[in-house]
């Protein structure tokens, strides 16, 4: 099985430090749609990972990042793809959660559904936490400079061997092109 795993925020759409607090603020970045269209139609398992603090800090609640899912999944199949779960932290930053990226939770729990080895699996972020906790069950990180990823690509602790491309479009045309 091909697996692949996506941050969300900064990653498929455009983040804000404020938070995506509704539907109406969850905008996606031009050609992610696309990208993860074509990386399912290749035969790739679409998985995204994504901290949510903002439930915990109770900036917005479950049914709120529902919707916002639920709208993010509608686009990707308005284009004929699909996103084949979501796993999220709604804990705080202050939270003791093994979910929370940098935290490996999350990525073992995508391991133990798919029932897959993550060595190797492309793991695509904009912050260093995305692709740390990538590295630490081994997946192969890659870094989109969209979202906070030009200001992660400057910092001294991005892990070694991550591979720099301009968004999630051009991480797919590597992908696709070189088989993975």
């Amino acid at each position: 099985m091909k697996l692949i795993i996506l941050d969300r925020d900064g990653v498929i759409n455009h983040d804000s430090v404020q938070y995506i607090k509704s539907p109406e603020e969850w905008k996606p970045i031009p050609g992610s749609l696309e990208a993860i269209s074509r990386l399912a139609e290749s035969g790739y398992r679409v998985v995204v990972a994504t901290n949510q603090s903002g439930v915990g800090r109770g900036l917005f609640d479950m049914d709120t990042l529902n919707a916002i899912n639920d709208k993010m999944i509608k686009a990707v199949a308005s284009v004929g793809g699909r996103i084949d779960a979501i796993f999220f932290c709604p804990h705080s930053a202050e939270s003791t959660c093994d979910c929370r990226k940098p935290k490996a939770g999350m990525f073992r729990q995508i391991g133990e559904r798919f029932n897959v080895p993550l060595e190797n699996v492309p793991t695509v972020g904009d912050s260093l936490r995305d692709l740390q906790a990538g590295v630490s069950v081994g997946c192969t990180p890659y870094l989109v400079l969209t979202g906070k990823g030009a200001k992660t690509a400057e910092d001294p602790a991005l892990p070694v061997g991550t591979k720099v491309f301009p968004d999630l479009a051009a991480v797919a045309n590597h992908l696709l092109s070189s088989k993975g």
